[in-house]
């Protein structure tokens, strides 16, 4: 006989924790998938075993009993150990850490295997000789590997440096060491991209896929295949980190700086995190390679947390792409009053006259709306905490996303004392009619959220671009993720004012690495290209840097500010949302954990805490929301963490509450 302590597969705050069972059966394990008695009319429910025991404590007269052990679905011991980090890191429950692992969606009824890409016939390329960088990266990576030792490796590489290459060549020496491996990139229309290629290496058979545009169906065949071993590689965007891979010896993240890897749904987890939690107890190395690595990222390459490894040149010698800054008050007051400088629209038409490609881009992004003068470039900012203010519409306001400040909005600048201060937006789709009208012989093409609903548009859309069929490719930053296209003559970069105002500490940030990896899409074959960005703050340091492709200066400068105002990677952010139908209601309950959280952290805490306010989406689904933010020094992040779940947990199980909770740590959104 043995005991077994197990999470049910249960969404609800008052069973979040593991309960005893006796099993008859001699093969149970850590991670299997079972059905038990549950609750008072003992309900057959899932469960999921985290601890195997031969004896207990308790009175085992009145143990209930596992009905059956699930043949198909189970989980490993590493796994197990990691839905427990998980729940403890993202203050989650057990059942939401183990979703993350399991497969959605069922068996075929028809007994029919639903493998997705299986008429990709792959994107060979000859492999050629690695440059010196890309030699002596591996040189430093590959001990690890051989040594089957952890250790997480920065790899900041120029655009079109070559280092997928060093992505495959890892992957390659794991796999003939018997090992598995995990690649994962930031965007579904990445993954295409890197799906060609890596069957045009490795070949169909030894790669699985698994991101949220497959059908349920394809991700549950294709979660078994990983289960069974019948892959080594595994292919995704940012739950592919959960796939249940035995002995993993390498895990990539293209792209690390992305916002998209960190997750917006329970559990709130970060990808990066995750890896590495995966790869430690895996004795497995992570590869995090950008052209822009996030300033987190950095700063722990510099504290020695990280091993940095650099390529500072392309892999085809190439020099990086010309840049030119555009001054567009200068154009205003000129008397151009349209989207297009007069520069990028001659560039264009050079661009076009030579049959090359041009990407324009422009990151519009649904609440990201700011207030400036287009006469001096003044932007309205908050008085507290200087990030830029949002204008909103239905009470004609101007709000901090990020403390809730507020003022009205003024009739003139305050600066230049101009008329022209007013709601700035300008969005793809008009800078698509616009393009349409002035190159009417010119196939125009819009690649952002609005035109890819429908499955395999962003393939399609991709390939007429890669095909030379598209001249003119618009987009969102779906365009300035990685892809690799040789004809692309020009990037226009429509406007760079408009991450750089939005309500987040990460503007800057987001802002120079946006504008560079832009730009990287542009000379990407044997000839060099350009980039024109536009502007209403030409001098600003996250463009200049970015026009000068120079990370180590921005790098610099921003690390100086988030230090002075203990922004991440000085602290951690926690946000709490509280939200109910009754707006006094919430009101009043986020005051009390304002309140609890205090008395349990300490007067010292006041200092740290923002809020509550009305979050700036401040009612959704009928119910009103306020926020607060805490800033938590890493010194505190245990014991915060704490409080907060206790906070939590006290609210969930409340069965008289009318309101709910909500937390995220460290996250990319504010509304």
């Amino acid at each position: 006989m043995k005991y077994v302590n197990v999470a049910i597969d249960n969404n609800n705050d008052n069973t979040d924790i593991l309960y005893t069972y006796a099993c008859e059966f001699d093969e149970i394990k850590i991670g299997n998938k079972v059905y038990v008695p549950f609750g008072k009319g003992n309900r057959t429910k899932a469960a999921y075993v985290f601890e195997v025991l031969d004896k207990i404590s308790i009175n085992i007269n009145k143990i209930k009993y596992i009905d059956h052990i699930d043949e198909e679905i189970s989980l490993n011991k590493e796994i197990i150990n990691t839905c427990k980090w998980i729940r403890q890191q993202y203050i989650c429950r057990y059942i939401d850490s183990i979703k993350c692992f399991t497969p959605a969606g069922s068996l075929s009824k028809r007994g029919k295997i639903r493998t997705p890409y299986k008429d990709f016939e792959g994107e060979y390329k000859s492999i050629k000789d690695l440059t010196m960088e890309q030699s002596n990266a591996l040189d430093r990576i590959n001990p690890f590997i051989e040594k089957q030792e952890y250790k997480t490796f920065l790899i900041h590489g120029v655009t079109s440096s070559g280092k997928t290459e060093i992505y495959m060549r890892a992957i390659d020496k794991c796999i003939k060491m018997g090992r598995t491996a995990i690649m994962l990139v930031p965007e579904i229309s990445l993954t295409t991209q890197t799906i060609e290629r890596f069957i045009g290496r490795f070949g169909s058979e030894n790669m699985a896929v698994l991101h949220s545009k497959l059908s349920l169906g394809e991700r549950y065949d294709e979660w078994m295949r990983v289960k069974k071993g019948k892959v080594k590689i595994l292919i995704g965007a940012r739950s592919g980190v959960f796939a249940p891979f035995e002995n993993i010896g390498v895990i990539i993240l293209d792209e690390e700086h992305e916002t998209t890897y960190k997750s917006d749904k329970t559990p709130k987890y970060d990808t990066v995190e995750v890896a590495i939690k995966r790869a430690q107890q895996n004795n497995g190395i992570v590869l995090l390679g950008s052209a822009t690595p996030s300033l987190i990222s950095s700063y722990k390459a510099e504290k020695g947390l990280y091993e940095k490894i650099t390529l500072k040149k392309r892999y085809n010698e190439a020099n990086l792409p010309e840049v030119q800054i555009i001054d567009m008050r200068e154009e205003l007051k000129n008397g151009n009053k349209t989207i297009f400088s007069v520069a990028l629209y001659n560039e264009i038409c050079n661009c076009l006259d030579n049959e090359k490609q041009v990407i324009l881009f422009l990151n519009r992004r649904g609440y990201s709306s700011f207030i400036s003068c287009r006469s001096c470039g003044y932007v309205l900012k908050c008085k507290e905490c200087g990030i830029s203010l949002t204008y909103h519409k239905s009470n004609n306001k101007a709000i901090c996303h990020f403390c809730g400040y507020t003022e009205d909005i003024p009739e003139q600048c305050p600066e230049c004392h101009g008329k022209y201060i007013k709601h700035f937006g300008v969005g793809t789709e008009k800078v698509e009619e616009v393009s349409k009208k002035l190159f009417p012989q010119s196939i125009v093409e819009r690649l952002d959220l609005d035109t890819t609903k429908r499955k395999g548009s962003i393939d399609k859309i991709i390939n007429n671009f890669k095909k030379g069929k598209t001249h003119i490719l618009i987009g969102t930053q779906l365009v300035a993720k990685g892809l690799d296209f040789a004809n692309v003559g020009l990037v226009g970069i429509i406007s760079a004012d408009i991450t750089l105002n939005i309500s987040d500490f990460r503007a800057a940030e987001r802002t120079f690495q946006l504008i560079t990896q832009a730009a990287g899409r542009a000379g990407r074959g044997n000839e060099s290209g350009r980039v024109i960005i536009q502007s209403y703050s030409p001098n600003h340091y996250a463009i200049l840097a970015a026009a000068k492709h120079d990370y180590g200066e921005f790098y610099k400068t921003e690390k100086m500010i988030r230090s002075m105002l203990l922004y991440p990677p000085y602290s951690d952010l926690i946000q709490i949302i509280i939200s109910s139908e009754e707006e006094e209601e919430v009101q009043l309950r986020s005051e009390k954990v304002v309140q609890d959280f205090i008395n349990k952290a300490g007067n010292k805490s006041k200092k740290y805490i923002f809020g509550p306010h009305p979050a700036p989406m401040n009612k959704i689904n009928n119910h009103y929301r306020y926020q607060l933010l805490i800033k938590c020094l890493p010194e505190n992040r245990l014991i915060y963490t704490q409080i907060i779940t206790e906070i939590k947990l006290g609210i969930s199980t409340d069965r008289n509450a009318k309101y709910l909770i909500s937390i995220d740590i460290n996250p990319y959104s504010f509304l």
